[in-house]
């Protein structure tokens, strides 16, 4: 749990900003980052979030496994753009059944495509650190987002960790019990384990829609209140997308 924002530093500057002005600045960073069709302004937008999540002190392991899976994607992304797409081949590989061409268009097309990827991501990786999910929550609820979609995150989220803390449980039985030993003993025992998750989950969910049943739940959370927007915060985003929208006109 440990690679949550909730149990990383949590005294930065981003921390004190109102929760829905960091909400609405990363999406707006995030569409014109994808809207963008240059190279420069993703670089910018990433190197500027790693500047910010270094300044933040959030671990490189935790940055590393955040950034891992979008990494394997791009990779992927670049690869099939390389050797499938475009009209300029740059060398061939010719091997026994077929011949492999890599094509430079298709080359700069899959890295335009993967920088404006990695830029999103760090942005949302960058509001992962900046607020606890609560907050995030509320500034959903505050921008008039399905209130039963905003309930479903609340309680999924709560039972994230239930649920986590269970498959460990039972991974922890099944590997001392050598239910790992080979393949076939290891695809066997990780079917029981989603088998079993699956059943908890259910489990869970009917115990949790009686239990609020019972209590009288009408869908009003308090902890999706919020306070006035403070107009230095607000004055301080418009004047950062400002920038960063001159930038992106550049």
């Amino acid at each position: 749990m440990e690679f949550f924002s909730e149990y990383l530093r949590q005294d930065h500057l981003l921390s004190r900003v109102d929760a829905r002005i960091k909400l609405f600045t990363a999406l707006f960073v995030i569409l014109l980052t994808i809207s963008y069709q240059g190279i420069l302004f993703p670089v910018f937008i990433l190197s500027l979030a790693i500047m910010v999540s270094l300044n933040m002190k959030i671990p490189l392991k935790v940055l590393a496994i955040r950034f891992s899976e979008p990494l394997f994607i791009v990779i992927v992304l670049v690869l099939i753009k390389t050797f499938s797409q475009g009209k300029s081949p740059f060398f061939s590989i010719d091997a026994y059944l077929f011949t492999l061409t890599l094509y430079s268009d298709g080359l700069y097309e899959g890295i335009l495509l993967s920088l404006r990827i990695l830029a999103a991501v760090s942005v949302v990786v960058i509001l992962g650190f900046a607020m606890p999910f609560t907050e995030f929550m509320a500034a959903l609820s505050w921008f008039r987002a399905p209130r039963v979609f905003v309930e479903i995150l609340v309680f999924a989220y709560r039972y994230i960790f239930v649920l986590l803390e269970e498959a460990l449980v039972i991974y922890n039985a099944q590997k001392n019990r050598l239910g790992y030993s080979n393949l076939r003993r290891g695809l066997s025992s990780f079917g029981v384990l989603s088998g079993s998750l699956t059943l908890k989950a259910f489990e869970h969910s009917q115990n949790t829609a009686t239990a609020m049943i019972q209590r009288g739940f009408d869908g009003d959370m308090p902890m999706l209140k919020h306070r006035a927007l403070r107009l230095g915060e607000v004055a301080g985003a418009m004047f950062f997308l400002a920038i960063i929208t001159a930038l992106w006109k550049l």
